[in-house]
């Protein structure tokens, strides 16, 4: 497979607006799309509108109207949505980029349902959909359904195994040594990493990005710095404890996830740490919450947004390129949290 890489694209979103405004993406919502029913402020109003034209937010409407009744149309079928805020946001992309071009974006949710996954695929199939994007809230392989061979698909942070279908999914390891150099690059030495749940596919590859980060510099990968998490904020908080309370005590933490640094943030709360001073914090995949942490938290963007736009661009362009997996870079979000103060 070969592992071609895009850059993110800088486009605004709704939830870039809402952090700007300093309000919720449901009030920037209402605002552009003009709700006058919604008893929002003339004040909170104006301030969504500037901020949507500083940061240059274009709304879907400014994609090509429909043509008739005749609508082309994409299937977009996700294991679960509500577990996860990424699957949102990839759909949002999705639907972006198809509006773009005419084509609307139909989104189901499975739960996992080889029937219903059967019986939805049925129904693409007699409306003549022009594609079908098969994807996952967890990185990971799988079988997609015998079904799904018979349109043009793609497979959205998830691939099969035996690579006949052509997948996107975020350059994990890479992420994991691009968090891991910003810390080092920062002055730390004694780096810690606090890992996912090790069964994921996201948890064992940001844990190899970051072992060969630390070996390319030097630096020991010494076994009381590498502790077992879960993605939420409690193993974050209860791993901190452990290695604030080891003979290596390290000089930054870096968090497999930034839920997992909000429990850090926590632990280093109640032991009397300042982050940014003694000890440093990396986190990742740039959830909403990372920005309104004291200090703010440096980590790295899941692209789930482009990577939603890149699987509709496939389905686009003209057929015939073998199948191949795009690795999509997971580029770094310096705040505060990493840097010596």
């Amino acid at each position: 497979m070969s592992n071609r890489s895009n850059p993110v694209s800088p486009r605004a979103t709704m939830k870039d607006v809402a952090v700007h405004a300093g309000v919720s993406q449901s009030t920037v919502s209402f605002v552009l799309n003009g709700k006058e029913a919604m008893r929002i402020s003339a004040e909170t109003r104006a301030r969504v509108l500037k901020a949507a034209e500083e940061l240059g937010y274009r709304p879907r409407a400014a994609g090509r109207p429909p043509k008739s009744v005749s609508q082309p149309t994409i299937g977009v079928m996700f294991d679960e949505l509500a577990t996860s805020p990424f699957a949102t946001i990839s759909i949002e992309g999705i639907q972006d980029e198809a509006w773009k071009h005419g084509v609307m974006a139909e989104v189901v949710m499975t739960g996992g349902d080889p029937d219903y996954e059967a019986a939805i695929l049925s129904k693409w199939a007699a409306d003549r959909v022009s594609g079908v994007i098969y994807g996952s809230i967890l990185t990971r392989e799988v079988d997609p359904p015998p079904a799904l061979m018979k349109h043009r698909a793609v497979l959205l942070n998830c691939y099969d195994a035996a690579g006949q279908m052509t997948s996107v999914v975020p350059a994990e390891r890479r992420g994991g040594e691009i968090a891991t150099r910003a810390l080092i690059a920062a002055g730390h030495r004694r780096i810690a990493f606090i890992t996912g749940e090790p069964w994921m596919d996201a948890s064992l590859q940001r844990l190899e990005g970051y072992s060969r980060a630390m070996t390319e510099a030097g630096l020991p990968l010494e076994s009381g710095l590498i502790v077992e998490g879960n993605f939420l904020p409690s193993g974050g908080r209860n791993a901190t404890l452990r290695l604030m309370a080891s003979r290596v005590r390290p000089d930054a933490i870096f968090c497999a996830n930034d839920l997992t640094a909000v429990g850090c943030y926590e632990a280093l709360k109640e032991l009397g740490e300042t982050v940014g001073k003694a000890i440093a914090v990396m986190g990742y995949d740039d959830q909403e919450i990372a920005q309104h942490l004291t200090p703010a938290l440096s980590t790295v963007l899941l692209p789930h947004r482009e990577m939603g736009q890149w699987c509709v661009e496939r389905l686009l362009e003209p057929e015939g390129s073998p199948p191949f997996q795009e690795r999509m870079a997971c580029p770094l979000i310096p705040r505060a949290s990493h840097l010596r103060r």
